[in-house]
């Protein structure tokens, strides 16, 4: 039991709160490369993708494994985001250090988004039961165009943001 939940059930919440973080993420980045911000989304993207980090340290853990070294880069990414949007307001220079770390720990969640989705959903699970197959090493690829394409413009976005309600 993790929290007074079975471990299904802790595992339910963490992949909820993985996906609000997401969702929230898909809306609040591209907001902000377009050079606007919207406060509220991106406070629960940056609240939500941190809880996702930490319960993922609630699992029982036996050894050293790609999804600990996921969460200790991704809450390490998420101090930096923190402080560049909250405690710098994004003023100077924390403008881009916010651009690139949400940007990083955003494809972090996608990232595993994608292998459990080839792990769990069965047709997927077809294209690339190794996860080593074509099928996932081109999503996987595509993504990381996709969000090195969306922090590019995070960074690059030269228009002065303005702030959404």
């Amino acid at each position: 039991m993790i929290l007074g939940l079975t471990i299904p059930q802790f595992t339910l919440l963490h992949v909820a709160i993985s996906l609000v973080a997401i969702l929230a993420g898909l809306v609040a980045l591209p907001a902000f490369a377009r050079g606007s911000i919207l406060p509220r989304v991106t406070g629960v993207f940056l609240w939500m993708t941190l809880l996702t980090s930490l319960t993922g340290f609630l699992f029982p853990i036996a050894s050293f494994t790609p999804a600990l070294g996921f969460g200790i880069l991704s809450t390490l990414l998420l101090a930096a985001s923190f402080w560049a949007w909250y405690g710098r307001k994004l003023a100077g220079r924390a403008r881009t250090i916010y651009a690139v770390t949400a940007t990083i720990a955003l494809w972090l969640n996608l990232f595993v988004l994608i292998v459990q989705s080839f792990l769990k959903v069965p047709a997927l699970n077809a294209l690339a039961p190794n996860g080593n197959e074509p099928p996932f090493l081109i999503a996987q690829l595509l993504l990381l165009l996709g969000v090195a394409f969306l922090g590019y413009r995070a960074v690059k976005s030269g228009r002065p943001a303005t702030v959404a309600a």
